[in-house]
């Protein structure tokens, strides 16, 4: 069967992914391929305890903050978890992000309404 390459099937072509770790000095990480490696089967390992671990965090911060008698290290040491969390998880949004883009390049831009923030809002 003769394919040209306007018709190839996308996921056969390997991509880049943000890794959810980073490099030395901080540095973002990728990988390179179609997604079922063991590089990225780690990194989906890695992204599911992430995930997991923000949602705990979010519920021992729910508690911490009903708690009248919380100390303000306490609050300190809650704010640093919850800060380490969320770089985390914009981590794995970008990276789930940039493969959906991928996977549908052929999405419709948003309309500009969609685009501006809502600056009417109270």
């Amino acid at each position: 069967m003769n394919v040209n390459s306007e018709h190839t099937d996308r996921a056969a072509v390997p991509a880049m992914r943000l890794l959810p770790w980073t490099g030395e000095g901080g540095k973002p990480c990728y990988v390179v391929g179609d997604g079922t490696g063991y590089v990225s089967r780690m990194a989906d390992d890695v992204e599911s305890v992430q995930l997991d671990m923000a949602d705990e965090l979010l519920g021992h911060a729910a508690d911490l903050l009903a708690d009248d008698g919380a100390t303000a290290q306490q609050v300190r040491f809650l704010a640093g978890g919850l800060t380490e969390s969320l770089q985390q998880i914009m981590r794995v949004a970008e990276s789930r992000g940039s493969r959906l883009d991928a996977l549908l390049p052929d999405r419709p831009e948003p309309r500009e309404e969609e685009r501006k923030p809502d600056e009417d809002l109270p």
